[in-house]
């Protein structure tokens, strides 16, 4: 996985890139200081990813910029980054079909919660938003998780929706119980939750089942 972040603090940059090395140690990190080297990073490189941007940067509007990117790097990724945790702003990057919005603000645990989940495929949403704009949110994090799991992910939630165990989960797909369990983490990482029954209650509340 090749991730390209951009940011104009140099110190900023490096502990994003420690945090993600530590996550996953093959990722490929690239670095730009601003939209210039950006952008000619997207053009060098168009296996790349992730793009983490500090929306900030720009001169443009935020949505001018995130359309700009997906002209010329249509298959990147893109995870804003911002010191603003104004709810108008994050819905409005949100609503551009963004990964993610991280405030810098976030603490270390947020910060890590919030790359994993992007890294394995998910879509990051500020807890300010779903404290504040619960409708909302629940639209945005409906449609992205439809979009993240998988079908077998799907069908586990289904059945664990149902009561079943692990076993009873694994004779009903035909698989191992150690494939079930890692459909599970998977599962609960993608919803945001530590265990089956928040599993349940967060997807009923999105409407999953």
């Amino acid at each position: 996985m090749k991730v390209l972040i951009t940011d104009e603090q140099s110190l900023f940059r490096d502990g994003l890139s420690l945090r993600l090395k530590q996550i996953n140690q093959d990722i490929n990190i690239l670095q730009s200081a601003n939209l210039i080297e950006m952008q000619k990073l997207l053009s060098k490189e168009p296996d790349i990813d992730i793009l983490i941007l500090d929306i900030d940067l720009a001169e443009l509007s935020a949505t001018e910029v995130i359309n700009k990117i997906k002209t010329t790097a249509p298959n990147t990724k893109i995870v804003a980054i911002s010191a603003s945790e104004d709810t108008r702003n994050i819905r409005k990057i949100l609503s551009n079909g963004v990964k993610g919005y991280i405030p810098k603000k976030s603490d270390s645990n947020i910060l890590s919660g919030a790359l994993k989940l992007i890294l394995d495929g998910g879509t990051y949403i500020p807890l300010a938003m779903l404290e504040n704009n619960i409708d909302y949110n629940k639209n945005i994090q409906q449609h992205s998780l439809k979009k993240n799991l998988t079908n077998r992910q799907s069908q586990v939630l289904d059945l664990i929706a149902q009561g079943k165990s692990n076993k009873q989960i694994a004779y009903d797909m035909g698989v191992s119980e150690a494939t079930v369990k890692l459909h599970i983490n998977a599962l609960l990482r993608s919803l945001k939750v530590n265990n089956r029954t928040q599993a349940v209650i967060t997807a009923q509340k999105l409407g999953l089942i």
